[in-house]
């Protein structure tokens, strides 16, 4: 039975490459490798709005690594106070889930988020701990579907489906990819039943120090009207950031 499991996942994965969409897929590459500094440190303020207007705004400080094309971050919540010192960390894993740990300050401890809890709520945002990884070039299928104007950026617009269903939450990602930057400046996302559940937009990008940084982007879960904003106020590309803050260690005790 493995052996036949094993043929037939072959067989899938072949019949995919024969109908890969070449332009999709060489757009999707150019996005994936969009040129990144090797650290960012980040002043965020991350604003939750309910379907009745109702405000919560909150102040992070997020610190970000490139080291060896495997990325790091960081996320420091610094208000509000039944939050603050609230500390996550995530650090990439080529061809495996990504590595998540979060530190609860009620609780003084750091606790290791499992895959099983990759569709759950992220600090109550509209972002699941799933939609904080990044999805490797070939777990997906990318379709050039056309060209088109997309909050004042000119787009391709690409759909990008799992090879394996069961690999991502989403039926399907539709992205607009901003031609300027090759940057994602809106996503559309479809769940299991193909209705779209969310929106991603990129409503600015700024060059810092040579680097294309989206500085406003909004989610927003159009089957709940819940939204989460994230504006950038300050960000240094420049100052390397010690390897101590990417642990486990500087989550326990934030230094």
């Amino acid at each position: 039975m493995k052996k036949q499991a094993a043929l037939a996942a072959a067989l899938i994965a072949a019949a995919s490459l024969a109908f890969a969409d070449a332009k999709g897929d060489e757009i999707m590459q150019r996005t994936h490798d969009v040129k990144k500094p090797d650290y960012t440190r980040s002043q965020v303020v991350m604003t939750l709005t309910d379907k009745k207007g109702t405000k919560e705004e909150r102040k992070v400080l997020e610190y970000g690594r490139n080291k060896n094309d495997i990325t790091s971050a960081v996320l420091v919540f610094l208000s509000p106070a039944n939050i603050k010192d609230t500390r996550f960390l995530q650090i990439e894993n080529k061809g495996a889930p990504d590595d998540k740990w979060i530190y609860l300050p009620s609780l003084k401890k750091t606790r290791r988020v499992n895959s099983s809890e990759g569709s759950k709520s992220f600090m109550g945002t509209d972002a699941t701990y799933d939609d904080l990884s990044t999805r490797e070039m070939e777990e997906d299928t990318h379709e050039f579907i056309r060209e088109e104007t997309k909050n004042g950026f000119s787009c391709d617009v690409v759909k990008n489906t799992p090879i394996d269903p069961k690999s991502s939450q989403y039926k399907y990602r539709m992205v607009w990819v901003d031609k300027a930057t090759d940057y994602p400046v809106y996503t559309e996302l479809f769940d299991k039943n193909g209705d779209l559940i969310k929106t991603i937009t990129v409503s600015r990008i700024d060059n810092i120090d040579g680097f294309d940084i989206p500085m406003d982007n909004e989610m927003v879960n159009v089957q709940t009207k819940h939204s989460t904003s994230i504006k950038i106020i300050k960000v240094d590309v420049k100052t390397e950031i010690p390897d101590r803050v990417f642990t486990q260690d500087f989550l326990d005790t934030g230094k």
